[in-house]
């Protein structure tokens, strides 16, 4: 490594005009040589000591202006190392001084790599020796298994069948397990299939009062937002009242990139801790541990560049292509896109791999990439299988990082939701839910739309990183909805919420009926509406469609069953969503295609989800065969118990043999 970081130095002072590492009159090669392995062997020694503890300092920025100064701080430990170069022979510009400690570390890290790649046995003391310094002092390591549950965001079980059983497959380190090591494993979600409501169940058990992935409450006149930090922590808050218990985590527990900490101490990216305000904050600490390698600052800078590039190329051949679905990714999509696929999976498996090392009992890390392709280029897109095809080196990474962790590790891969193609409500019809609604209510158009968004949940995250300020309530309010006397309309994928904040309570059929005959009939009548669910003060809850209706309490059906084309499993999804004391006034499913399983997103997606219709709803477990998972999970809250069991069997203490007696000695 030192020899190829001292010739980096000697070719580059060779090359360009504002560096020079020998004395004005010239030098022997010799002298060049040892003029350049000192100032090499100085940057290197400063990198090493002096990086860390300027990376630690710098948590007080926001931590993608951490990863862009890293460039402007190598240059500056290059200036300090030159010094040490003999008789003042290392002069440089500040600024090609970066453009070198750029080049050196982009350097260093790739020779790394490549005697890694050659050398199984010395990556293998590379992760030996971090794992020693993660490890407590005359402590033995544990020989109960640890478990890593790698959370695969938005991808759905049939998509990863597929790309696992392709010729040849998409994922190939995961298609080896598949049938050998491990099981492949349906569960169904609920109505709400968004990260929000899965996540919160898994991690915490208990997915009760998420009726959406936004969702207005009357009572406080507050937009809740499952990705927004300060309604994170109130939905954890709120988990961990409900169920009495802190969450899977909590037991020697790491939670990286989650919304929700699941209880564990160990936490990087996590949106729930997100808005706690302190120089250290704990969701930040992932930037920390990642960017204190300046190698890694300059190896995810060129992933992301490289990324931005990429979405770019692929947005613009859709266009050309005239592919169809299709929506607009301009404007900041393309660094969205690049934090989400390159940053927090970078920063996300850096931090997994080193609780394996540190021998962490239980790891729960979310990886965004794929939900956010799919949500713009489509959930079987060639971008999107491109995507997969990352993740599965990621996968590769923290599987090779087990064989050198203090414990054995079981690797559990699992998604919190599927993703349904289709064209957007607004490009199928022309109109969007909102205009839909208002017409209904004869408000007219109100000469606004709603700001587009594309990288919706990702979108925070980057905001978060970069220490921006959450989005107020008023501006929140003010894109969705008018006076108090008009109807607020979300959306979540294709599953839309109208509220009606001037009605106390949850409004009724009677009264909506009353105020507005006109809005139940636009809605069930539009072609892209597959049902409204509404409470009759007189029947309970009624899933109204555009040729019946069916009463939840009693299944009874006049008509054409609205909820047929959604599976047998619908009403009683439906009927549990009623139950939340704050389901909107009127709960509005987007129409699904039965043989194609397409739905049509009320949000800016191609490929969403939310709510019901298609593979959404369906996602995955891939287990270790050992672990037991019987039939088909219903629900995140029973994915939450069976994970809990597979934790709480590795904890039972071993029950000693009984000691032979004197009649089982005689027998010997």
């Amino acid at each position: 490594m030192w020899t190829v970081a001292s010739a980096t130095l000697a070719v580059l002072a060779a090359l360009l005009p504002d560096f020079r590492i020998e004395a004005p009159g010239g030098d022997s090669p010799t002298q060049i040589a040892v003029t350049a392995a000192i100032g090499a062997g100085a940057f290197g020694l400063l990198s090493a000591l002096v990086w860390p503890l300027v990376v630690r300092a710098l948590l007080l920025v926001p931590a993608l202006v951490l990863g862009a100064s890293v460039f402007f701080l190598n240059g500056s430990l290059l200036l300090v190392a030159l010094r040490f170069t003999p008789d003042g022979r290392g002069e440089v510009t500040p600024a090609t001084a970066v453009v070198i400690a750029a080049v050196m570390s982009a350097t260093s890290s790739t020779t790394s790599t490549a005697l890694a790649m050659r050398d199984d046995a010395a990556y293998g003391r590379r992760l030996a020796r971090l794992a020693g310094r993660r490890r407590r002092p005359h402590v033995p390591p544990p020989r109960a298994p640890g478990t890593v549950f790698l959370q695969l965001d938005g991808l759905g079980h049939d998509i990863l069948r597929d790309a696992l059983t392709a010729d040849p497959p998409v994922m190939p380190t995961v298609a080896g397990w598949l049938g050998t090591t491990h099981r492949l494993t349906p569960w169904r979600t609920g109505w709400s299939s968004q990260t929000g409501a899965s996540q919160l169940a898994i991690l915490h058990g208990s997915d009760f009062d998420v009726p959406a992935f936004r969702w207005y409450e009357k009572e406080t006149g507050q937009v809740m937002v499952c990705n927004r930090p300060s309604s994170a922590a109130e939905l954890e808050r709120r988990a961990v009242a409900g169920t009495g218990r802190p969450g899977l985590l909590a037991d020697g527990g790491a939670s990286r990139g989650n919304l929700f900490t699941g209880g564990a101490h160990q936490l990087a990216l996590v949106m729930s801790v997100a808005a706690r305000r302190g120089p250290l904050t704990r969701s930040r600490t992932g930037y920390f541990a990642y960017f204190s390698d300046p190698a890694n600052s300059v190896r995810t800078a060129w992933s992301f560049a490289a990324e931005v590039v990429r979405e770019i190329a692929q947005s613009t051949r859709a266009r050309l292509r005239r592919e169809r679905p299709r929506v607009g990714r301009g404007g900041l999509y393309p660094l969205v896109r690049a934090f989400a696929t390159v940053v927090e999976r970078d920063v996300a498996v850096a931090a997994v791999v080193g609780d394996m090392l540190a021998g962490r009992e239980a790891v729960y890390a979310d990886l965004v990439a794929y939900d956010e392709v799919a949500h713009h280029s489509g959930p079987r897109s060639r971008d999107a299988r491109k995507v997969l095809a990352r993740l599965d080196r990621s996968v590769r990474l923290i599987a090779d990082a087990a064989h050198y962790a203090p414990r054995p590790y079981r690797i559990v891969l699992l998604s919190d939701h599927g993703q349904s193609f289709g064209e957007t409500f607004e490009g199928a019809y022309g109109t969007t839910l909102r205009e839909l609604v208002r017409a209904g209510c004869g408000l007219g158009h109100s000469g606004r739309r709603t700001r587009r968004r594309g990288g919706a949940e990702a979108r925070t995250a980057a905001r978060t990183a970069l220490r921006r300020p959450e989005r107020s309530r008023a501006a929140e309010e003010a894109e969705c909805a008018g006076p108090p006397s008009e109807p607020v309309v979300l959306a979540s994928g294709n599953l839309g919420l109208v509220a009606f904040p001037d009605i106390p309570g949850r409004a009724t059929l009677e009264e909506l009926e009353r105020r507005c005959p006109d809005l139940l009939p636009t809605l069930t009548g539009h072609p892209g509406i597959g049902f409204v669910l509404v409470r009759s003060a007189t029947r309970g809850p009624l899933v109204l469609g555009c040729g019946g209706c069916r009463e939840l309490a009693t299944g009874r059906v006049e008509g054409v069953d609205p909820l047929a084309p959604f599976g047998p499993h619908a009403a009683e999804a439906v009927l549990r969503a009623d139950g939340y004391p704050h389901t909107a006034d009127l709960m509005v499913n987007s129409s699904v295609d039965p043989d194609t399983g397409a739905v049509h997103a009320f949000e800016h997606q191609v490929g969403s989800h939310g709510g019901l219709g298609g593979p959404q709803s369906r996602p995955f477990l891939l287990h270790p065969v050992e672990l037991p998972a019987g039939e088909e999970p219903a629900g995140a809250e029973a994915v939450h118990a069976l994970l809990r069991s597979w934790l709480a069997a590795v904890r039972k203490p071993a029950v000693p043999a009984p000691a032979p007696g004197p009649d089982a000695a005689a027998a010997r």
